[in-house]
């Protein structure tokens, strides 16, 4: 139970952070915006991303990578669900810089997470 609620914040972490982004920004994830608006939204998705990944191996309290990895899975699947879901979409660079950008940042907060136990635990 502990592990499934760890993933499920983990990810809503990267969600509701996605879900403001494009709310307050009043831009169409689906649609093609200018170039530094992608550049900025897909770095502020990996952070979000990594962050939802530390969060989920902080709350897990071990297996890091795994939790941070199923976070990562969730994150993917349902960028890829959007892709096949709107064939007839003119633009999914937000789903696909979720499923290659974003997904590994958040493997990489969990191994952050990891690492970051594992100098505690050398000390």
């Amino acid at each position: 139970m502990k592990s499934a609620l760890a993933v499920l914040a983990g990810y809503l972490v990267f969600a509701i952070s996605a879900v403001l982004l494009f709310q307050l920004s009043g831009v169409d994830p689906h649609l093609v915006p200018g170039p530094g608006f992608i550049i900025g939204s897909i770095l502020y998705g990996m952070v979000f991303a990594a962050l939802g990944g530390y969060i989920a191996a902080v709350i897990a309290r071990g297996r890091e990578l795994a939790h941070a990895a199923a976070v990562a899975c969730i994150l993917a699947i349902l960028a890829f669900v959007s892709i096949v879901a709107q064939p007839g979409l003119s633009s999914h660079w937000s789903q696909l810089a979720a499923i290659f950008l974003m997904a590994p940042a958040a493997v990489g907060g969990g191994w952050m997470r990891r690492k970051q136990r594992s100098t505690k635990n050398e000390r």
